[in-house]
Order: C-alpha cells, then structure tokens, then sequence
C-alpha cells in the first residue's frame, strides 16, 4: 500500500502549459449497411471536447454504451473499420511545449505515422488481459516485440529490460516468469504483464479502458496504486476510463461524465464528487449499494432523474429466522490433480471443510478473493467438476439427500431444483438460438408443460417476471444488452422452477444501473417465489446488499461467517479486514 492516496498527482504541470491531448468536437458514427449509420459519440450533429494535460489523471466515467470506449479508441484509431470520425484530437508531440511546438491532428495524420505514434507516446491498457495477451507467445516474447520494433534493442537488450519492466509492476521472480505463457499466471499478473507492455516505450500517455473491472477488491487496489505510482514515476498522463465512480474518485483530477454519446459534466474531481451539477452525475453516484446499510431496493438512474429519490426509503423485508432448511452443507472438500514430473500427479485443495446452512428466501454470501475457492464450491453443490479432475468429499444434503452420494440418474431429477446463473451473460447463451429456444429447452428436457402452447405461455410469462416483453421469444442474444441477456439467463433457471440459485458473480460484469437492476429483480423473485441464493461475489457492496449471512473464503477455508451487518461492521479476521480497507471509497482529498 501506497503511503499517499491512490491518487496524488505528481509535479504538476506549470500554468499555462498546452495540454498534452485536446479533444475538440469529436463524432464518431459507425457505418451499418444500406446507408444506415449509427452515432456513437457526438450525436445529434453536436460533438465533444475535453482536454489532458500533462502529468494529470483525466477519467471518462458512464454507464455501459456511453460512448467512453469508443472516445478513447478514436485517439488511435483503434476502431472497426466502419467507423467514421470526424472533429480533431489534437496531440502536443514535444515535451518541450511552452516552445511553441504545434500540435498535430491525429485524425489527419497518416497510417503509418500513427503506427510508430502507438505504443512508443500513447499507449493502451484493455480490460481483458486473456483477450489482450497471445496465449502461443510466452511472456518475454511479447514484451521484447515493442521494445524491439519502436526502440531498436536486440534481442537479449530487449529480454533484459522486460525484466526490468516485470519487476518495475511487482510480477515477483520477473526472470523466471518471462519464459511463462499468460495461462500460467493470475488474472491480476496477467494485468500487470500487459501494463508493463504497454509502459515498454515509456509512453507520454497511457490509455487505460477499464483495467480493473474483471479483478477482486484487493488486486484492484493494487492496479491503481500501481497506475498512480507509475504516471508519477514517469511524469505521464493517464486517461482511466470506468463505470465505477467509487474507483474513479481515488485516482483522477479530473471526470468527465458522458451518457449516450454526449458529455453530461466534466470538472475538477472535487467538484464532481462534491457538488455534481448534473442530474445523471448525481444519479451515478447515489445508485450503488452502500456498504453502510440500504433500502429494500436500489434506485436506478431513470427513477432518480425523474426525481423519485425524495421518496422515502422503503425499509428491508424481514426474512423468517426459523425458515426451514433447504440446503445444508458439511465439511465440504473438492481437490483437482496437477501433472507432477514427468508421470506424476499431485494433488491441489481447492475447498476445504465448507461447511453452512441455507434457509428457505435466505441469501447466502460468499466472498473472496481470486483462487480463494468460491466458484469451485458454488459448482460443485451443483456437481458440474469432473470426479476424474480430482476427488471430493463431505456432505450436501438437500431435501435429507446427499447429493454427492446420487447417481446420475438420481442428480438430474434434483439438478432441476439447484440451478446457476454464471458471471458472463455473453457467454451462457448459445447465440444461435433465439431466446425461445433457450427457454423452450429446458423445459422440454425435463417434461414440464402439458404441451408446446403451454411451454411457450411459460416461456412469456418468466420473461415478463425479469422485465422483458414476449416478443423477446423469436430474438437472438446478440440483439440485448448485457443487462438484458443476464435477465433472460436468470428466466432460463426459473423455467425449472428451483428452489435454490447459485449466483457466480452473476452482477460483476453489469455496469452500475444495470447492476441495481438486476439485484432489485432477485430481491423480488425471492419474495415471490421463496427462493434460496448462493451469492458468489468479490464485491462486498453488493454483497451486503443482497445477503442475510457471509462466508468470506481464503485458499479454499472459511476464515470467518457471520451476519452480513455483523461482517461488515465488525469483521474479526485479518483477512476480512484487509478486504474491506481495499474497497474504494469515492473521492480522496489529494494531499
């Protein structure tokens, strides 16, 4: 941990200093086919504008389709090729600025120019370091490359400041592990590797598009120290694009909020955090859960922007404490073999002696940090590891049956009634069936409904109950938005008519609005229906939010369970201390 707040600025820019990139009226429409264009950024014939100066922190801040990646990608081009631009991005070339060096027009400037600009002066951080990373290329190969191409090392000068490059963002044994392919690391080395390649050149600015959003509280913490301690250290400026306003607030000077193309507010990070201005900026801030306590439901921005945050917070329902048992597990343990030697296998614990009591409309957290086991024991109450993989042991008794004694046979009458919703709701729908087959399938499978008019009356009243028309039947995935696929996912289990879900992070990927959305939808489907929750999650917020009771896991063991307030406000364990000190907590007055 940094001494200073995440985000302390280095030497600032002296007044007067042309900035370091200046966006000025800014569209950007994408090219859809018989002469149709969709406007992303800039619409309505209005474009956008803010600037960057240099050695300072700018955050581009909105929910999911805002226009803040595509703003960001537009600086290099880093777009489809149906991607029409126009304004000017404006870029200081000379450190040396009060000389009176011109800026040069990116949009204007040659393909192979902007080549040699890439990589060497601006550079990029994605979100996705497994999408970003070439699983075939070891690590030092693909930070050699950029040095190699835009530097002119050789070979071995090229591996031996990759070293130094590894070590400078804290991947330990930084030798050793350039001989290591992205699959061998963890999500937050793998971040770590693709920051260090982009630092390679010692870029002037570094773009980073949601570095954070796929990492747990405690990694996150320490990619944006990381990020704040490098802009520094190396006197550059980062552009930091997030929906999460609570992360943005310890790390920029400066926010600039956009919603549908066009920017709401921009100022100083003070202000911004202090005295919004704008209606939208407000509603961003004020729709996350709070780690303090909240109502029975979250607001979500439409119903703040129409002025029904007056309204008085509705208090939470009461859950039974005598509701009887649905679920109970006991010394719970799932291990997987690992190649060992040239023949040899040995064994990793990955669940140790889990053990805990699920009642009937109750919500259990659980939470940890990457590799701490939660989705590993979320999917084996459902049975879906291999019994090859590596053995299991303990009870889960549910309805007085262990399921782990079941045969197949006997699992697949009970699997119906324990189903799961899974973290990426782009990747649990199979995209070549429309959204009537997803939920047709299931019910077909296990014999529910008297025919196929009555499957379909089914299908269109489970997606009625998750906020969607019957026409969604005869659409496919990619017609939805993320938000939209995670509520149709979540209608597919209830067409089995479960009785307990196991959520896996089944809201992390879902930016802030969407987010509340779909907490207020499982709320209300558990009051209505009874149902029992699993709730996996690295974010405690939301953890606090939705659950009755917390297991909070470490290398596979429970290390401390208790009520959700009892956690939080009080958390006995070192550990759970440390996960409540990471998450971040919204603007950090800069000392």
């Amino acid at each position: 941990m940094s001494a200073a707040p995440p985000g302390t600025s280095g030497t600032p820019a002296a007044p007067g200093t042309p900035p370091l990139l200046a966006i000025e009226d800014l569209q950007v429409a994408f090219r859809l086919g018989r002469g149709e264009r969709a406007e992303a950024v800039g619409r309505g014939g209005v474009g956008i504008g803010f600037q960057i100066a240099p050695r300072s922190t700018v955050a581009l801040v909105g929910e999911s389709g805002s226009g803040k990646s595509v703003t960001a990608m537009s600086v290099l081009n880093l777009l489809p090729e149906n991607a029409e631009r126009s304004g000017r991005i404006l870029w200081q070339p000379d450190e040396a600025a009060a000389a009176g060096t011109a800026p040069i027009d990116l949009l204007q400037l040659p393909a192979q120019a902007l080549r040699a600009l890439r990589g060497k002066d601006i550079a990029c951080v994605f979100q996705d370091p497994m999408s970003s990373l070439n699983p075939v290329f070891d690590i030092g190969r693909q930070l050699a490359e950029p040095l190699r191409k835009h530097l002119g090392l050789s070979r071995r000068q090229a591996q031996a400041r990759a070293a130094e490059l590894l070590a400078e963002v804290g991947v330990p044994e930084p030798a050793r592990r350039l001989a290591s392919y992205p699959h061998e690391m963890s999500g937050g080395q793998q971040q770590r590797v693709m920051i260090a390649m982009a630092l390679a050149c010692e870029p002037r600015l570094l773009i980073a598009d949601e570095p954070t959003t796929a990492l747990d509280v405690t990694i996150q913490r320490q990619i944006i120290e990381l990020l704040a301690r490098l802009k520094d250290s190396r006197r550059m400026s980062l552009l930091f694009i997030s929906h999460d306003l609570g992360l943005v607030g310890e790390i920029a000077d400066r926010v600039v909020v956009m919603r549908q193309g066009r920017i709401r507010e921009q100022g100083e990070a003070a202000r911004i955090f202090g005295a919004p201005a704008d209606d939208y900026t407000r509603a961003l801030l004020a729709c996350r859960p709070s780690l303090e306590g909240n109502p029975a439901r979250l607001m979500v921005i439409d119903e703040h922007m129409a002025g029904a945050a007056a309204a008085p917070a509705k208090a939470a329902k009461p859950k039974d404490p005598a509701a009887p048992v649905v679920l109970e597990v006991r010394a719970l343990a799932k291990s997987f073999w690992l190649p060992h030697g040239a023949f040899g296998r040995r064994e990793f614990k990955a669940v140790q002696g889990v053990s805990f009591s699920l009642r009937r409309g109750h919500t259990l957290g659980v939470v940890g940090e990457s590799g701490s086991g939660k989705t590993t024991m979320g999917l084996s109450l459902l049975r879906l590891h291999e019994p090859r993989r590596g053995p299991e042991s303990g009870e889960i008794l549910f309805e007085g049956r262990n399921l782990l004694a079941l045969s197949a046979r006997e699992r697949q009458s009970v699997r119906r009634r324990i189903q799961i919703v899974f973290q990426n709701p782009y990747a649990s729908l199979n995209p070549r069936f429309t959204i009537g087959q997803t939920l047709l399938e299931p019910m077909l499978i296990h014999g529910i409904g008297a025919d196929a008019a009555d499957r379909e009356q089914r299908a269109r009243s489970l997606l009625e109950k998750v906020g969607l028309d019957g026409a969604a039947l005869a659409k496919y995935p990619h017609e939805f938005s993320g938000g939209q696929r995670q509520r149709v996912a979540i209608a597919r289990c209830l067409t089995l008519s479960p009785e307990v879900l196991v959520l896996d992070e089944a809201v992390s990927a879902l930016d802030v609005s969407v987010q509340a959305q779909v907490l207020n939808l499982l709320k209300d489907l558990q009051d209505e229906l009874g149902l029992s929750y699993v709730f996996i999650s690295h974010d405690l917020a939301v953890v606090r939010f939705i659950s009755d009771e917390v297991l909070v896991m470490k290398d596979g063991v429970v290390v401390e369970q208790a009520s959700a307030a009892q956690i939080l406000a009080a958390p006995r364990e070192a550990y759970t201390q440390r996960l409540l000190a990471a998450i971040p907590r919204g603007y950090v007055a800069r000392g």
